[in-house]
């Protein structure tokens, strides 16, 4: 299914597109990928939900990723002898590992982790920001503390710790057994949520054993000190802006979704925006002029991807918030000003043969009439180094893995088509012309451009360009062996 934009859209699945009807309405109108929240439905439920989807995938011949985002560790209070209580602005209050119920004073916070790695002058966040504590004194058992901004705190809501890096693994005993269980389900990608370091991805990947590629949620301070060490062992990133939103002030999150955004790019890594993109689509059928706004900041940015939460999973409109998604990127990309921000913000990389060939695939369709970029890819490493350059033709992804095609639904300006076994160049070039003109990327008067590597399937081997007619008979009388 041919889409008139580079940018790919994720919708997250739940109660309200759950069926079949509804995922492939959403796919038609324009989801590239399906994220199945781990945090919410029971493991039959995903397992349903990834067999519709693979359903609609052969209905409509058109490959379609699957992301599985892992809950990640949940901090929270205890619960309150009243339900809740109002904590005044200058008051104190304690947290602690009693085993007792809440008051105006005090809560359990069943998390030693957090107090081992507390010191005085740290601040905790409570039900996402809205009530600030400022820590006075500390021990391995509790935190007394001042608040700073009050509310009311009631039964088990959320903690941030932003001042600290948690002593937490990135994976709780519930993401292991939803890892395990969507691997073996056959997910394209894992969300690992409040990554903080390096080795939070590496542990991941060691339990993942290949079966998906690996995506860090950036949503801690921590993750984004540490995001150059983090990005080298991820597949992908996924700046999430809500938490980092609670934990960093709100004017910082723009210029940080920028740099990573940029960074992502440079590293030839996917990097999907995330959070509250179209929130009002919860509720209303159009957006407000902000929302809209932010939607085509994050592709003039260069994402990846940009992505539905709550909008799709529990929205009154998940397929007019997709629609819109896919409007917006439509008219973002034909506006001049897009290619300028892309060519402006390309970085030169010419470490490897491979940079090299994409580099001159991309500067020849833009300086003569090419219609198409045609790569062969195995592992989608030369689609991924041609996305970076963000060209101004389509990307033809050629594939005889289906799981690659896949991964590369995540990937800006990919269209895939899955090929068979290749012997040699010529055949690589037939099938290149072929798929351009059965997609309606090219006509048989036409020229595309061929990339490859040979010996054929092996990843890493990118080292031909061509310059190639969609006329196969011309192909035939002139291209070697």
């Amino acid at each position: 299914m041919r889409r008139l934009r580079s940018v790919k859209i994720v919708a997250t699945l739940g109660p309200a597109s759950s069926s079949y009807e509804m995922i492939r309405a959403l796919h038609e109108a324009g989801a590239d990928v399906f994220r199945l929240n781990m945090s919410h439905g029971s493991h039959a439920e995903i397992a349903e939900r990834h067999a519709i989807i693979r359903q609609v995938e052969k209905d409509l011949d058109s490959t379609i990723g699957i992301l599985a985002d892992l809950q990640g560790p949940k901090l929270r209070v205890g619960v309150f002898a009243n339900g809740e209580e109002e904590l005044e602005e200058g008051a104190s209050f304690r947290l602690d590992l009693a085993e007792k119920e809440g008051s105006i004073d005090r809560v359990t916070l069943p998390h030693p982790e957090i107090f081992a790695a507390l010191e005085p002058g740290a601040h905790l966040l409570v039900n996402d920001g809205k009530i600030r504590l400022k820590v006075e004194s500390c021990g391995k058992d509790f935190a007394d503390c001042k608040v700073v901004t009050g509310g009311t705190i009631s039964n088990r809501k959320g903690v941030n710790v932003p001042d600290v890096v948690l002593p937490l693994a990135a994976l709780s005993e519930k993401d292991r057994l939803d890892l395990e269980f969507v691997a073996d389900l056959g997910v394209d990608w894992l969300a690992l949520s409040f990554v903080q370091r390096a080795q939070d991805v590496i542990e991941a990947r060691e339990l993942c054993k290949g079966r998906a590629a690996i995506l860090s949620k950036i949503e801690k301070p921590a993750g984004v000190k540490a995001f150059d060490e983090i990005l080298e062992v991820s597949d992908g990133i996924m700046v999430a802006r809500g938490d980092l939103g609670v934990e960093l002030p709100v004017q910082n999150v723009p210029p940080i979704q920028k740099r990573l955004i940029r960074r992502c790019r440079a590293a030839a890594k996917p990097v999907i925006v995330a959070t509250q993109m179209l929130e009002s689509m919860i509720e209303s059928p159009m957006p407000t002029r902000a929302e809209v706004s932010d939607v085509a900041t994050a592709i003039y940015e260069g994402s990846d991807a940009i992505m539905l939460s709550a909008e799709s999973a529990a929205g009154a409109y998940p397929v007019e918030a997709v629609t819109t998604m896919n409007n917006v990127a439509i008219e973002v990309e034909s506006d001049p000003t897009y290619t300028e921000i892309m060519e402006a913000s390309r970085v030169a990389k010419r470490a490897t043969v491979a940079d090299g060939i994409v580099a001159a695939a991309r500067e020849i369709a833009e300086t003569t009439d090419i219609k198409a970029i045609c790569c062969f890819t195995s592992s989608g490493t030369t689609a991924l180094l041609t996305a970076r350059e963000r060209p101004r033709v389509p990307i033809i992804a050629m594939t005889n893995h289906i799981r690659t095609a896949r991964r590369l639904a995540l990937t800006w300006g990919t269209n895939c088509v899955i090929t068979g076994e290749l012997e040699r160049f010529k055949q690589a070039v037939v099938n290149a012309a072929r798929a351009a003109r059965a997609g309606g990327y090219a006509e048989p008067t036409d020229q595309i451009l061929v990339t490859a590597g040979v010996p054929f399937n092996t990843p890493g081997t990118t080292n031909i360009l061509r310059v190639a007619p969609c006329d196969e008979r011309l192909i035939y009388n002139t291209d070697p062996e």
